[in-house]
C-alpha cells in the first residue's frame, strides 16, 4: 500500500447507490473516493425512473427544488391497453409525500445532479475511467482495493456498488432466484401532442411497455428468457410485425428498421447471501439484482445507501471499527428487498410468464385488472407500493459542520 490510510471510505461503482453513498458519507464529515470505470455516466436503457421514496431523500437534503429543476417528465398513474380497452391500474397522484410522482429523468442526468451537490462537502471525490480490479485483503479482512492501472487504495470500509455484475460476486455467494423473462428495450418517436405516461399493452404472448421521455417512448418488449439471439436471427422486420401486435393504434414503428435498435436486458432475480464481511458492505444491485418490473432497482438502491450511512456514517467519521454495524445494514434493507423481489418472481412467473408463452386471445381482464379500474380509490395502492417502497428510510446520517481533518487520514 502506498499510505497507511487513503480514505476513511471507499465506493466501487459510481451509479445511483454509490454516488449517493458517496454524498452521504462524505457529507457526515469522511473522506470518500469513488472509483468508477466509465469516462462519463452516458449509458442509455438504464434505470430512469426516480420514484417519490427517492424524492422524499432528495427534500430531506434540502436538494429536491434543485432536483426539480432538471429535465424530468411527470408520471403519476399507470394505465394498461387489455382485451381491447385501457384500463387505470396505479395512480401515486394521492400519496403524501413532496413529490407524488415519478420523475422520468435519464439516469446520466441524475447521476450528474448527485456529483454537483456532493461537490459541497469536502471529502467527496470521484474518480472516471479508474475499474478496480479486486478487493485487497489482509487476514481476512477487507482493507481497500486494487486498482487496474496497478494502484493500492486503503481504508477501513469499502462499499461495493458496482451492480449485478459487481467483483463482490466473486467473493460472497449468490442466490438465484430464477428469472422467465428477457427485455429488449428501443426508442420510438412520440408526437408532440400524444398523451403520455407510463402504458403497459397486452396481447395475445406479447407484453409492450412503454414509457413517456417527452419527444419519445422508451420501449420495452418482453420476450421469453433466452429467446433473444432466436428473434434476432427472424429480422428486424419479423420483431417489429411481434411489436405492432401488441402496439396501440397508430404508433408509429418506422425507426425500428435495424437489429441495433434493440438493446438486450438479460434480466435476473437474485441477491446476496450476505451482503458483507470485515471491512466490506455490497448495497444496491451488487447486494440484489432487480428484475425491471416496477423500475424499483435504482430506489431500492438510494435506499440502500442511506440506511448504510445511516448506521455507518458517525461511526466511521469518529475512527471507530464500523464491522460489527455492517450486519446491521443487511438486516434492516433484507425485508424490503425480500417483499419486492418476492412480488417480481409472482409476478414474472404468474402473469408476465404465462401471457408469453400464451397465443391464446385475451377476451377479458383479470378481475383485479377491472377492480382497480372501477374503484379509483384502490388504484392507490399500487400507486404507494411502487412510489414508496417498503420500510422506506429517512436521512439520519449527520451533517458535520465544519471539514473533519482526521488524523488517520495520510493522503497528503
Amino acid at each position: 500500500m502506498t499510505s497507511e490510510q487513503d480514505a476513511d471510505l471507499i465506493v466501487v461503482g459510481g451509479g445511483p447507490a454509490g454516488v449517493m453513498a458517496g454524498l452521504l458519507f462524505a457529507r457526515a464529515g469522511c473522506e470518500v473516493r469513488i472509483f468508477e470505470k466509465h469516462a462519463d455516466f452516458f449509458r442509455d436503457f438504464r434505470g430512469d425512473t426516480v420514484h417519490p421514496s427517492t424524492m422524499e431523500i432528495l427534500d430531506q437534503l434540502g436538494m429536491l427544488e434543485r432536483f426539480l429543476q432538471r429535465p424530468h417528465n411527470k408520471v403519476d398513474k399507470a394505465e394498461l391497453r387489455l382485451a381491447g380497452r385501457e384500463w387505470t391500474i396505479g395512480d401515486l397522484s394521492h400519496l403524501h409525500t413532496p413529490a407524488p410522482f415519478i420523475a422520468m429523468m435519464p439516469q446520466w442526468e441524475f447521476l450528474d445532479f448527485l456529483r454537483v451537490e456532493a461537490k459541497a462537502f469536502p471529502g467527496f471525490h470521484l474518480e472516471m475511467e479508474t475499474p478496480v480490479e479486486s478487493f485487497a485483503e489482509e487476514q481476512g479482512r477487507v482493507v481497500g482495493v486494487r486498482l487496474k492501472n496497478g494502484r493500492d487504495v486503503r481504508a477501513p470500509l469499502t462499499i461495493a456498488a458496482d451492480g449485478r455484475a459487481s467483483i463482490v460476486r466473486q467473493t460472497l455467494p449468490v442466490e438465484d432466484l430464477g428469472a422467465p423473462i428477457d427485455v429488449f428495450w428501443f426508442r420510438l418517436a412520440k408526437p408532440e401532442k400524444e398523451v403520455g405516461g407510463l402504458r403497459g399493452n397486452v396481447e395475445s404472448g406479447r407484453i409492450l411497455v412503454m414509457i413517456d421521455r417527452g419527444d419519445y417512448w422508451q420501449c420495452a418488449f418482453v420476450i421469453p428468457k433466452g429467446a433473444a439471439e432466436a428473434y434476432q436471427q427472424r429480422g428486424i422486420e419479423a420483431i417489429r410485425e411481434e411489436v405492432a401486435a401488441a402496439a396501440p393504434e397508430g404508433l408509429n414503428l418506422t425507426e425500428l428498421d435495424e437489429i441495433t435498435d434493440l438493446h438486450l436486458l438479460s434480466v435476473k432475480l437474485d441477491r446476496l447471501t450476505t451482503w458483507h464481511q470485515n471491512g466490506l458492505l455490497a448495497i444496491g444491485d451488487a447486494a440484489h439484482a432487480m428484475s425491471p418490473i416496477g423500475g424499483i432497482g435504482i430506489n431500492l438502491a438510494v435506499q440502500d445507501a442511506v440506511a448504510a450511512a445511516n448506521i455507518l456514517a458517525a461511526p466511521l467519521a469518529r475512527g471507530e471499527d464500523v464491522d460489527p454495524y455492517l450486519r446491521k445494514v443487511e438486516e434492516r434493507r433484507l425485508f424490503p428487498t425480500r417483499v419486492i423481489q418476492g412480488a417480481q418472481k409472482a409476478a414474472q412467473e404468474r402473469v408476465i410468464g404465462r401471457v408469453i408463452q400464451s397465443r391464446e386471445p385475451i377476451r377479458r381482464a383479470p378481475f383485479i385488472v377491472r377492480l382497480f379500474d372501477r374503484f379509483p380509490l384502490l388504484r392507490r395502492i399500487p400507486g404507494r407500493l411502487v412510489g414508496l417502497g417498503v420500510r422506506r428510510e429517512r436521512v439520519r446520517s449527520p451533517l458535520a459542520p465544519l471539514p473533519r481533518i482526521s488524523s488517520s487520514f495520510r493522503g497528503s
